[in-house]
């Protein structure tokens, strides 16, 4: 078996040649590949990334002109790698390499694709402020990713979606397929199958930087699995939108009885003007959400690429 291991990289010049390192430790052993992919980092990420394939023959390096999203990047290391299973797993060393032997011996049980998950994540007391709270932010990001992932999407109750998993070729295979410019890899396994496992791993506290999940990030995400892998949202809002107007219905024969019943009461503006208000919002909601539908299909349909490659060091197949 040939083992691949997938590493989307920004902003990663301090952390991805010491993990690169400790991979070549770690699977010396192994047959094994690593693909990188340079996700337009601001950084000399570039340049490190292209001295470690001058050091090792099994990497490939990608290097995309701009930068494209965490997703985007790995379907990139996706497409370009060649083995039996590929592993995807963060630039940050916040994953130690030995724990995708974890990973490994779990898939080797039958399972298409096993994710990892954690009794607790560490992170560093010393850090600044800023880097604390965009932590929270990911943090409190997950925990909502995971509950609409839950009703979007169909994931089960009891899985974490995590990005450090390991994913064998059959379900690479089915996830290229797919040439969309707003891929999200945990919808595209889930639609392709419901063999998933998930296994226990060590978390680590960062050695340096923070997290490049920004809130805008989150967001942008969350817009990709709402628009791209649901119709769900559009049910909602036709829901909503029903129980908008029976509520009307019945507060307008309401206030019809009541200025029979009662024709000293005095005309309202503040009830006016909320119910329109209200009305208007929602109108506003279920336009951009329809928005973002008709506009992710024309850029769909208009080829917006997933990436564009600037450079490939190593392009030519890695020997087993």
């Amino acid at each position: 078996m040939k083992l691949s291991i997938c590493i989307p990289v920004y902003n990663g010049a301090d952390t991805v040649a010491e993990l690169v390192s400790e991979l070549q430790k770690v699977f010396a052993k192994t047959n094994f590949e690593i693909v990188m992919t340079n996700d337009g980092s601001h950084d000399n990420s570039s340049k490190v990334c292209k001295e470690l394939t001058e050091k090792y023959s099994n990497i490939r390096f990608i290097n995309l002109r701009r930068n494209y999203g965490e997703h985007n990047a790995v379907m990139c290391c996706l497409n370009y790698c060649t083995g039996d299973y590929a592993v995807i797993i963060d630039d940050d060393l916040q994953n130690p390499p030995e724990e995708i032997f974890k990973l490994w011996n779990e898939i080797e049980k039958g399972y298409d694709v096993v994710y990892a998950k954690y009794h607790h994540k560490k992170h560093n007391i010393f850090r600044n402020v800023g880097s604390k709270i965009n932590d929270i932010f990911r943090n409190v990001g997950s925990k909502i990713n995971d509950i609409f992932a839950t009703w979007l999407i169909g994931k089960p109750k009891n899985l974490y979606l995590c990005s450090f998993k390991i994913i064998n070729r059959a379900i690479i295979n089915e996830i290229i397929k797919y040439k969309g410019p707003f891929p999200y890899i945990d919808g595209l396994i889930l639609r392709a199958t419901d063999n998933i496992s998930s296994v226990y791993v060590e978390h680590k506290s960062r050695t340096s930087g923070h997290s490049n999940y920004t809130l805008s990030k989150l967001i942008h995400l969350w817009l990709s699995m709402f628009v791209n892998f649901s119709i769900k949202p559009m049910r909602m809002m036709m829901s909503i939108g029903t129980f908008v107007l029976l509520s009307s219905l019945v507060l307008s024969v309401y206030f019809i009885l009541d200025k029979i019943f009662h024709p000293d009461i005095a005309s309202g503006w503040t009830s006016l003007v909320c119910i329109v208000l209200f009305i208007g919002g929602l109108q506003t909601i279920f336009l951009g959400l329809i928005g973002e539908y008709i506009g992710k299909n024309y850029l769909d349909q208009n080829g917006t690429p997933q990436w564009t490659v600037k450079e490939v060091f190593n392009s030519k197949e890695i020997k087993d």
